[in-house]
């Protein structure tokens, strides 16, 4: 038995294909973690769910800013990005089978020792309140507010936490920390356009992972999301998307049976399906 992340796949079903081949996975016997932004970008994300999907609880998934995004288009809350390759799923015949997988899939995952997140972790949230504001998303995800959600769910504002905030504001923070979220202020306030290198951070912001004092400090966090960072392994972080979707790689993250530690990484070459820098 063994437990994988993966980071995001991005509707790269063929590297996937091989990535799963190359580390003998059995749904019979493994499980995979896979770290969000299923879908979108790459050449077949109907494959990629329909995989998934078929791995029933062996494939743990999380939801990144392109599912919900794939979520948003299909109930006519947001109209498709230039670059989107998403009609494969709209206009399936099974359209509404992967959409309502998709949408039962989590925000945050607590398992052998690591918290998983697609983006990132507010500095002010420890590992009990993320893992309950991410529950508290999923909920309306997955009920029958869905449509009035993803209709107020994009935006940048309010760009930081307080345990006042209700409604839309509240659940639009928690979506942009969750699924989006890579450099913010010593104070915590979001930065949701700055996507570079570390090397690459605006003046007076910093990682959201760096922040002196963050609370979920004690929890060793695995997230995706940032392929310019590619894969970064410290005690406190693993940093998984190595860009497959720009002709990087598709990586998996063998975990230690034991619990809380990660020892082997399986990486598969991937074909660019986008253009750098778009």
């Amino acid at each position: 038995m063994a437990h994988y992340l993966i980071g995001d796949v991005q509707g790269c079903d063929a590297p996937l294909a091989r990535l799963l081949a190359k580390i003998a996975f059995s749904p019979s016997r493994d499980t995979l973690y896979l770290l969000g932004d299923l879908v979108n970008r790459g050449p077949a994300s109907a494959a990629v769910l329909r995989r998934l999907m078929a791995y029933g609880d062996a494939a743990r998934c999380l939801l990144g800013n392109h599912d919900l995004s794939l979520l948003a288009v299909a109930h006519g809350h947001r109209p498709p990005h230039r670059n989107d390759t998403m009609d494969e799923i709209l206009q399936a015949g099974d359209r509404e089978a992967m959409l309502d997988w998709l949408r039962h899939r989590a925000m945050a995952i607590h398992a052998h020792g690591l918290l998983m997140v697609h983006g990132g972790v507010l500095p002010s949230w420890d590992l009990a309140q993320t893992l309950a504001l991410a529950a508290e998303v999923e909920a309306v995800l997955r009920g029958p507010e869905l449509g009035a959600f993803l209709a107020r769910m994009w935006g940048n504002q309010p760009d930081r936490w307080d345990d006042a905030l209700q409604g839309a504001d509240r659940l639009r923070v928690i979506v942009n920390a969750l699924t989006r979220l890579r450099f913010v202020t010593p104070e915590g306030a979001m930065d949701l356009k700055a996507s570079g290198r570390l090397d690459q951070a605006p003046p007076g912001l910093l990682p959201w992972f760096d922040v002196p004092g963050r609370r979920s400090a004690g929890t060793c966090i695995a997230f995706g999301h940032w392929s310019t960072l590619g894969y970064l392994r410290r005690p406190d972080i693993i940093s998984l998307d190595t860009g497959c979707v720009w002709g990087g790689c598709l990586s998996a993250l063998r975990l230690d049976e034991s619990g809380g530690g990660a020892h082997e990484l399986i990486q598969e070459q991937c074909e660019q399906a986008q253009v750098p820098g778009e």
